[in-house]
Formats: structure tokens, C-alpha cells, sequence
């Protein structure tokens, strides 16, 4: 087949210069107005539900998803969205029973909670995983796809220049106004990405000859959420032993998306923002899943299942409104970075830095997170193009995930359920459980010793780490100064939710989600 021409007409290339001066002058504008730490990490707990939620949307949204998830379905059918609706299922269990903790303890990062939970030992243990993972796996990661979608506009120029452009306006904006910049311009990146995605999704649909055509070229078992239980790539056990521990990761302690959650004004706030986020997650089905069923019909000979969102647009969009989705699909780049960029930075700042200068001024921390910013940046920038030389990037980070989180998820549970988890347990969970990580890892990829798929592994390592941490706590004295780090029954405090019309209970509004969530996966099953 004869793929479009990858070409900007000149309203395209205003669309995107008047989108990156308005980036960049929101920076500036929170660049004037943050003066402190608090207000630099955590934009001052001062948030509202609608742009937590759309914010934690367009963090999670980056270039690598929007692409991967139509690509995917094109080649593998709409069993990818299960990632998609579990988050919302992760998000209710994190509003319900983790966030209130989150709260109320007050603090900027994660790895500062598990050190007033539990030690010192193990806030510094989390804190370097994340950021290993946050720079090198997140940020470099979004930067590669990004790259490789601009380089097919912009071909004769290498790859290394594309991202260091991209690295730079991110980072810049970014270091100058902090969360607060960050969560404006995504909710900004989120509506260009929505309108992109709906715009595309229904071109494509008036294209073809409704869904009697999508049924002609795709397998019936291909139009199903819940696959075997021997399927090489997504087995439905694995949904319970694999999707849902790595998404609790990823939404409950993955400091780039929790942190959205800690710039909450109240726990009402941040529970209607989480909920909300899982509400626009269930939409991705049709906008950014479907269309690559779609594509199926449009062009079902693609050299590359990668290509197929970057075909659609340049092939459906007109002018000027191509430059639009074009700068939407930027925007989840940027999203991305900025997030993984800012959360780097609060880790190292406030776990590292504050840590071991107890004496320094919240704005003395602010300058010191802005020039870390920096330095990450220019980290990313160094290792994205060395993706390059990886097979199978997606897959691999997946593993990678699966084999290293689930004794952090496990910690923190128990942290939070069981007063008698002691500090001692819980490094030798996670020492014994990285152990175990790099074991399974080594017999089962490397060595081809064992044949375990890989979303079995994080179950296995999760119950391994758990049961080493009930042992290890056997006999330890609980403390009595973690009451606000437990989970309760009834919120307290400055958090606790203000009474109020019956349809803003969140209970209600969780239990709608999980009604929707459940009739999408029927419906599809």
C-alpha cells in the first residue's frame, strides 16, 4: 500500500509555534508566583478534583500509549484496553483505602511516607527504584517514540537533535514553574489529545462501512477483553497476578502520578480527582483502541502496527487541524516528561537533599529541585537514543516492571492494613524480594530455565515478599506513633470528606465507576 505524505502545511506549523509559546509563558507565569518548596513540588495542596483527574489522565496518556494502543489493537486485537479499565479499578481501591493515609501524613513523596511508616532504609531503597525507572525507563522511553514521530515529518534530521528539542522546552517549563505549570498544561495537552483522538476515531469511523467492515477483517477472538487462560500475550489470570499489582504501582506509588494525587486540597478533592481519572481512562476504548480496529480496514497492509496512528492523522486530517492533533499527540509527550521530570526532582530534593540538610529554607529547596530538573533532563536526553539499540522496547519495560515492583506493593499493604509490620520486615522484603526479582528474571529470560509468563511473576514475587515480611515482623513491638499512616474506617481529620448533596458522595460515584467499568468488560468479554 502507498502510505500519506508525512507533511505540515504552513497552518500547521503556526498551530504548533503558537502551542509552544503558550507552554512556555505558563511556566514563566508560575515561575513569578512559586516562592516555596510546597508550592514548587506540590503546587501548594491547593488542587482541585477536575484538574487532578484530567492532569493524572494526560500523565498517563504519553506518546508511547497513545501509539502503542492503537497499534496494538491493529495487531493484536482490543485485549490491550484490560490495562486501561483496570486503572479505574486501581484508582477506586487507592481513593477508598490508600489516599486518606496519603493525606494525612502530609508529606511530598512516597519514599518520605514509607520512611515514617517504616525507616530511613527503606525511603532511600524506593526512592533510587523510582527514579531508575521515572528517568530511564519513563522519561528516556517517551522521548525515543517521540523522536521517531517527528523524524518521520522531519526525516533529515537526526534523532538526537529531535529529542534534545523535545527534552528542551519540556524541561525548561518544567524547572521554572513546577507541579503547578504541570498540571495546568496537561489539562491544556489532554484537551488537544481528546479532540485529536475523537476527531481521528471519527473520520476513520465515517470511512468505513460501519462495524460490519470491522468484523470482516478482524477474528472474533480478537473483539474479546478476557482471553484464554493459555494465550501467549495477555492469559486472563494474568489480569489478577500481573495488570492489577503493576497498575497499583503505577497509580498508588509511582511518584509521577501520585504526586497529583498529594497536590489535593482535601480528601474530597483528591478522591473525586482519582475517580475522575478512572472515568476518562474507560473512554479510551473508543478514541484511541477502536480506531486501530479501524486501520484494519483503512490499510491493512502496514509495514509497521507503530505506523498506524501517525497514518491516520496525516492521512484523515486536513490542514490546520492537522497541526492540532499534531501538537495533541506532542502534548502527551510532553505530559509525560513533564511529569516523570518534576516527581524526579521532588525525590531527590526532599529524599536526599532535605533529608541530609534538615537546615534549608523551603526556597533554598525550590532552586535546588529546579537545577535537578535540569541535570535529569539532561540525563534523558543522553541515554533516549540508546533505546535504539533494544528489541522489543515495550515488552521489555513491561518485564522490567514485573520483576521489580511487586515488593514495594507488597510493603506498602501491609504497611498500611497491619500495625505489627516492623522496619526490619520490611527490608527484608524488599532485599529478598529484588533477590527473587533478579533470580526469576535470570531462569526464565536469560537462562530459558523456566517458562513463566511474565504477568504471573509480580503475584509470585508479591506473596514471596509478603510472606517474608510476616516472618520477619513476628515478635517486633508495634508502634503507637503510625496511627495517621493506617488505614481507618472513618476519615478524621483536616482531610475528612465536608457533608454535602447525595450525589457528590464518593462512595456513590465509586460505585457508578466500578457499574461502568464492569458493564465496558461484559459487554466485551
Amino acid at each position: 500500500m502507498t502510505l500519506p505524505s508525512f507533511t505540515l502545511a504552513q497552518a500547521d506549523y503556526f498551530t504548533i509555534a503558537l502551542y509552544a509559546v503558550v507552554v512556555l509563558a505558563i511556566g514563566w507565569y508560575f515561575a513569578r508566583r512559586e516562592h516555596d518548596a510546597e508550592q514548587y513540588f506540590l503546587a501548594g495542596r491547593r488542587m482541585g478534583w477536575p484538574l487532578i483527574g484530567v492532569s493524572l489522565f494526560a500523565s498517563n496518556i504519553s506518546s508511547t500509549t497513545l501509539i502503542g494502543l492503537s497499534g496494538n489493537a491493529y495487531g493484536e486485537g482490543i485485549a490491550v484496553f484490560n490495562y486501561e479499565w483496570m486503572a479505574a479499578l486501581v484508582l477506586v481501591f487507592i481513593a477508598v483505602f490508600i489516599l486518606p493515609a496519603y493525606l494525612r501524613a502530609r508529606v511530598y513523596t512516597i519514599p518520605e511516607f514509607l520512611e515514617r511508616r517504616f525507616d530511613r532504609r527503606v525511603r532511600y531503597y524506593f526512592s533510587a527504584l523510582t527514579l531508575f525507572l521515572n528517568i530511564v525507563v519513563d522519561t528516556a522511553g517517551s522521548l525515543y517514540a517521540g523522536g521517531l514521530v517527528v523524524q518521520l515529518i522531519f526525516p533529515e534530521l537526526p534523532l538526537w537533535q529531535i529529542i534534545a528539542a523535545l527534552t528542551l522546552v519540556a524541561g525548561l517549563y518544567t524547572a521554572a514553574g513546577g507541579l503547578a505549570a504541570v498540571m495546568v498544561t496537561d489539562a491544556l495537552q489532554a484537551l488537544l489529545l481528546g479532540v485529536g483522538a475523537c476527531v481521528i476515531a471519527w473520520l476513520a469511523w465515517e470511512r468505513i462501512d460501519g462495524w460490519e467492515a470491522i468484523l470482516s477483517v478482524t477474528p472474533p477472538q480478537q473483539l474479546s477483553l478476557i482471553l484464554p487462560a493459555d494465550d501467549p500475550h495477555l492469559p486472563w489470570p494474568g489480569l489478577l497476578t500481573g495488570v492489577l499489582l503493576i497498575g497499583f504501582y503505577f497509580w498508588g506509588m509511582n511518584q509521577f502520578m501520585v504526586q497529583r494525587l498529594l497536590s489535593a486540597a482535601n480528601l474530597e478533592q483528591g478522591r473525586r480527582g482519582a475517580l475522575f481519572a478512572g472515568l476518562l481512562k474507560l473512554t479510551v476504548l473508543f478514541v484511541m483502541v477502536m480506531p486501530g480496529l479501524m486501520a484494519r480496514v483503512l490499510y491493512p497492509d502496514l509495514p509497521d502496527q507503530d505506523l498506524v496512528f501517525p497514518v491516520m492523522m496525516f492521512d484523515l486530517l486536513p490542514p490546520g487541524l492537522l497541526g492540532l492533533v499534531f501538537v495533541g499527540l506532542l502534548a502527551a509527550l510532553m505530559s509525560s516528561i513533564d511529569s516523570t521530570l518534576n516527581s524526579a526532582s521532588t525525590l531527590v530534593t526532599m529524599d536526599f537533599v532535605h533529608t541530609r540538610a534538615p537546615h534549608l529554607g523551603r526556597g533554598a529547596l525550590m532552586w535546588i529541585g529546579r537545577g535537578v530538573t535540569v541535570v535529569f533532563m539532561l540525563l534523558a536526553m543522553a541515554w533516549a537514543p540508546q533505546i535504539s539499540h533494544f528489541s522489543s522496547l515495550f515488552n521489555y519495560l513491561q518485564q522490567v516492571l514485573a520483576y521489580s515492583v511487586s515488593p514495594v506493593v507488597a510493603v506498602l499493604l501491609a504497611g498500611v492494613f497491619w500495625r505489627g509490620a516492623s522496619a526490619d520486615g520490611a527490608m527484608i522484603a524488599l532485599l529478598g524480594g529484588l533477590m527473587a526479582g533478579a533470580l526469576l528474571f535470570y531462569f526464565n529470560l536469560v537462562a530459558g530455565w523456566l517458562t513463566i509468563h511474565f504477568l504471573y511473576v509480580p503475584a509470585i514475587l508479591f506473596l514471596f515478599s509478603l510472606l517474608l515480611m510476616i516472618l520477619a515482623s513476628r515478635g517486633a513491638k508495634p508502634r503507637r506513633d503510625i496511627e495517621d499512616l493506617l488505614w481507618r474506617r472513618q476519615a478524621r481529620g483536616a482531610h475528612a470528606p465536608r457533608r454535602g448533596p447525595w450525589y457528590g458522595s464518593f462512595r456513590l460515584q465509586a460505585g457508578l465507576l466500578l457499574a461502568l467499568t464492569a458493564t465496558l468488560v461484559v459487554v466485551f468479554a
